[in-house]
């Protein structure tokens, strides 16, 4: 009897075991490479929390910001080896490497973060390029436009005669072409160099201002709609293929939406930067003429040929591509009136 009972015992201390598991599901990992305030991680936190409610905690998600699991260069490779099973990667940090989705990083003037990213995401669901074979995409998105934030004012173009300027990938060139004078430097290195006077100012997008708080020291902000910065959420093979059918569909079926929740969230902070730099720091926004935005426009011709000549190299069809953004850019801004 005393074996009996003691056997009984063992098996629904199993079963209560494998009941436990089955109810702690699957754990996965998410590295991204921003500080945690910045919009690739809220985005992130967002998805981990609708991931967790659509699956009932069968799958639970462990973020990882700030560059604490995976860094901005080795995110790629990080999440294709399976040190993470996620992660967010920017594009522009590969060169070369995803010739078609790179596209979104040209200068076409995206004026909205929601334009930019609906545009993005129906781009790759359209061409599925090869590109991200060796991964899932999960969802993508964009940075918002990339604006002029400088200790004095830049009222027109002429005023960006000479003036340093930190700055990132493609914008350097187009800077260079304004007769700025564009200074490489990670943004960690930013406001050093701007206390010091390496640079006089910034481009990249306003929530900056709030995040970053470089209303501070930049009180004049000038639209100038320069390119956006493309991302992609992508997840290793194998722990994709470890999940559930249902908790696959999940998944699939978040990445639209998120890419389009994204964008309105990052457009709204904006918002709320501004007014928070207006109110705090009295800064001061200005707004280029039609003949100058269209300068710039001009002055983005030729890094939009080197791109062709790229997409042509990759075998894409590069005016195809490029047809389908502008058409896609242009119905999202009918659809949003952003």
């Amino acid at each position: 009897m005393r074996k009996l009972i003691a056997t009984l015992s063992a098996s629904a201390a199993l079963v209560l075991l494998l009941a436990s598991a089955a109810l702690a599901g699957t754990t996965l990992t998410y590295a991204n490479f921003p500080p945690a305030k910045t919009f690739p991680c809220v985005q992130m936190e967002h998805w981990k929390a609708e991931v967790e409610n659509r699956t009932n905690g069968a799958v639970a998600v462990q973020t990882f910001p700030g560059g604490t699991l995976l860094g901005a260069k080795n995110m790629l490779r990080g999440v294709q080896t399976g040190q993470a099973d996620i992660g967010c990667i920017s594009l522009p940090y590969y060169p070369g490497v995803f010739p078609a989705m790179s596209a979104v990083n040209l200068p076409v003037a995206f004026s909205s973060t929601t334009v930019a990213s609906l545009t993005m995401w129906d781009l790759y669901q359209k061409y599925q390029p090869e590109e991200f074979k060796d991964v899932i995409v999960l969802t993508m998105f964009t940075s918002a436009p990339s604006n002029i934030m400088s200790k004095t004012p830049v009222k027109q173009l002429g005023d960006l005669n000479g003036m340093e300027l930190r700055a990132s990938g493609s914008i350097l060139k187009i800077l260079g072409d304004m007769g700025a004078q564009g200074v490489g430097m990670p943004m960690s290195q930013t406001p050093e160099a701007l206390q010091k006077g390496v640079v006089k100012g910034l481009v990249s997008s306003f929530d900056v201002l709030k995040d970053f708080n470089f209303a501070e020291i930049c009180r004049y902000e000038t639209i100038t709609n320069l390119p956006v910065y493309p991302f992609a959420v992508i997840m290793n093979k194998a722990s994709w293929n470890r999940l559930p059918g249902d908790a696959q569909k999940v998944l699939t079926d978040l990445g639209r939406e998120q890419s389009e929740w994204t964008g309105n969230y990052l457009d709204n902070h904006i918002k709320d930067s501004l007014a928070w730099a207006k109110e705090k720091y009295k800064v001061e926004v200005f707004e280029l003429t039609a003949a100058e935005h269209a300068d710039i426009k001009a002055k983005g011709v030729p890094l939009v040929n080197a791109w062709r000549t790229e997409a042509a190299k990759a075998d894409l069809d590069a005016d195809a591509i490029l047809s389908d953004m502008l058409a896609l850019k242009t119905k999202y801004e009918t659809e949003t009136g952003k």
